[in-house]
């Protein structure tokens, strides 16, 4: 029995998870509480392998470029791609929004006003990505200053040359251990899955939903036409690559990421079935995909563009053409500055909202509306986050040589 379960490709057993634990969960209801633990478990082993993964395989990858200029061609192009990305998921979430109409009629008299915090200013932000401490930046998970440090680390490996060569033989060997143990953790994924998706159904049920459906189906309909569409398009007609076969390879990512619904703690996965499932050479993998899960929000500037107009929409505020462009200008830097944790962007929508007139009482109105069923929302877009790293990585890999392409025509079994 035990054989045949692991004989049983991981994307499968995950999705047999995730059924298994709606079920259970709306059964148990409150109940399911009790088994948390195991979900909180699961998310504590990739948590644990982040830090260490993006600093080795980080380090190893710049090194193994062999030439300086490689990584600025490299990175201007991840930043490009990046943004790109972010337009495309603010147009579709706002057509949406204007289209459906989710705030039209909705009373939000009986919402009570929630708690709202203060995006981080984006000079701030990128002020932290220099560490004063290197070893607490690492002890801290700050991944930006890791990704920072470990990048002049592998900058400096390669002018140094030859006398490197101990310290890139030594950081290989890391991230080839670090990749093993996250190779170990996925196979936990399943009953981590099942754990968390029967919490969320217990404790608050996706019947939570229909308290704000046309809201609900802007942005599950944006998420799906956004991966499908833009991410499909660009592997079919810029990369004249098969859509299905990168949908097949990211899915086990994908399904990780709804599940936990952090791009930080899915990036040991997403890195892991990139290599292994996608044919993205380390070398792109461990300098794309850590960047991608701090500044890539594709999922979450489409939410915040939909629930901008819905707010919108529900306080009777007309919105101009160039209220439209403020608010996308907005969350592109909001989606920028968004930590890539559970329920973070509900927290950063008040920049947004508050650029397009509403007042702090009825930007507290609309989180406290939005907080009760934000988790299956989160779990959506934080897909689509995880879609769009995955993508951008394959193209940047494409450019630059750095792509295998039988592995992504590959049965992709990890």
């Amino acid at each position: 029995m035990l054989r045949a379960w692991f004989e049983i490709a991981l994307w499968k057993r995950i999705i047999l998870a995730l059924v298994l634990g709606v079920i259970v969960g709306s059964l148990w209801g409150e109940g399911a509480v009790s088994i948390k633990w195991i979900g909180d478990l699961f998310v504590r082993l990739i948590s644990m392998v982040v830090v260490p993964l993006i600093f080795f395989t980080l380090i190893s990858g710049v090194i193994a470029m062999g030439d300086p200029k490689k990584l600025g061609s490299l990175g201007l192009m991840t930043l490009g791609l990046y943004m790109m990305t972010t337009f495309f998921a603010i147009t579709i979430g706002i057509v949406l929004a204007v289209v459906l109409q989710p705030g039209a009629g909705v009373d939000l008299s009986s919402a009570v006003p929630g708690v709202v915090q203060e995006a981080m200013p984006l000079s701030e932000r990128l002020m932290s990505i220099v560490p004063r401490n290197p070893m607490a930046a690492l002890a801290e998970g700050n991944i930006l200053a890791i990704i920072f440090f470990a990048m002049l680390v592998g900058i400096a490996g390669l002018i140094v040359g030859e006398k490197a060569k101990p310290v890139a033989d030594l950081v290989d060997a890391a991230s080839e251990i670090m990749l093993k143990i996250t190779g170990w953790v996925m196979e936990v994924a399943p009953f981590g899955v099942f754990a968390l998706i029967a919490w969320v159904s217990g404790t608050q049920g996706v019947l939570a939903l229909l308290d704000v459906v046309r809201l609900a189906a802007a942005v599950f309909l944006g998420c799906f036409l956004h991966v499908f569409l833009v991410h499909g398009s660009l592997m079919r007609f810029v990369l004249k690559l098969r859509p299905v076969q990168f949908f097949r390879g990211a899915r086990d990512a994908m399904l990780v990421g709804f599940s936990t619904s952090s791009s930080s703690a899915t990036m040991p996965v997403t890195m892991a079935v990139a290599e292994r499932n996608l044919g993205i050479r380390p070398v792109v993998a461990t300098t794309v995909i850590p960047l991608g899960a701090t500044i890539n929000m594709d999922g979450t500037a489409l939410y915040v563009g939909i629930v901008s107009v819905f707010a919108a929409q529900a306080f009777g505020i007309d919105l101009a053409f160039a209220d439209y462009l403020i608010v996308m200008g907005a969350t592109t830097l909001v989606s920028i500055g968004t930590a890539a944790v559970p329920g973070a962007s509900v927290f950063l929508m008040a920049a947004v909202m508050g650029s397009i007139g509403m007042s702090p009482e009825q930007i507290a109105v609309v989180v406290g509306f939005i907080i009760p069923f934000d988790r299956p929302l989160d779990m959506a877009r934080t897909s689509v986050n995880v879609a769009g790293d995955l993508s951008v990585a394959t193209a940047v890999a494409n450019w630059e040589k750095e792509f295998d392409i039988e592995v992504y025509d590959g049965p992709n079994r990890y």
